[in-house]
């Protein structure tokens, strides 16, 4: 019996798809959109392996990607398995002030399931929102020292002080990715003198943490 070679690439296309969606890791996606705030959106992707993708638009060609650890990551997935995987209300029905349009969604191969709130009381709900919203602190962090650095120098003291008070309030999410734009202060004479110690002793905080103090991931 001869098989029509147009019907065989398409049942190899078909099982190559089916096989991408059952076997496709679990993934968390959240996203805010608040109109008027700087940025109205933000989306953030989290793999089980710890792979994050932050973006600022839905068509964003330049997004950023880190990596946390697996600890933080399974503890987000922990999070969400506790709010069975957002397939009950998490909106408080309260008559508060529009906080911004949260989306929390769970994907694992064909299981989707999506959630949208204003507020919610529920506490293992805002625990879940923190650990996103530590991600959008961190990453807007980031890109304001990025900017900064290359084309404000004598505010990249101010930047550096409001992202030391996110580290030292234990929110700052894989502090690593800021390395290599500190070492670059650092050693940049064309820097304030207060901006390059600022950030060689910033560098030196990430890269020997007391043992006392527990890094946020």
């Amino acid at each position: 019996m001869r098989i029509n070679a147009s019907s065989a690439m398409r049942a190899i296309a078909l099982a190559l798809a089916l096989c991408s969606i059952l076997c496709a890791a679990p993934r968390l996606f959240y996203s805010k959109y608040f109109k008027g705030s700087v940025p109205e959106y933000v989306a953030i992707t989290v793999e089980r392996d710890g792979q994050v993708t932050y973006q600022e638009a839905k068509e964003d060609d330049n997004p950023i990607k880190i990596q946390l650890a697996g600890a933080a990551a399974q503890e987000m997935f922990d999070l969400t398995e506790k709010l069975d995987r957002f397939q009950r209300p998490l909106e408080s029905g309260l008559k508060i002030a529009n906080l911004g349009l949260k989306t929390f969604r769970f994907e694992d191969g064909a299981d989707h399931h999506e959630i949208q709130f204003n507020y919610s009381e529920d506490v293992t709900a805002q625990a879940l929102l923190d650990r996103f919203e530590r991600i959008t602190e961190t990453e807007q962090h980031f890109a304001n020292l990025d900017r900064t650095a290359h084309f404000e120098k004598l505010g990249v003291n101010e930047v550096l002080l409001q992202l030391q008070v996110t580290w030292e309030r234990n929110r700052l999410v894989a502090p690593e990715q800021f390395l290599p734009l500190l070492d670059r202060i650092a050693k940049n004479e064309s820097y304030l003198h207060i901006s390059r110690e600022r950030a060689a002793a910033m560098a030196d905080a990430i890269r020997k943490p007391p043992p006392s103090q527990e890094k946020s991931q």
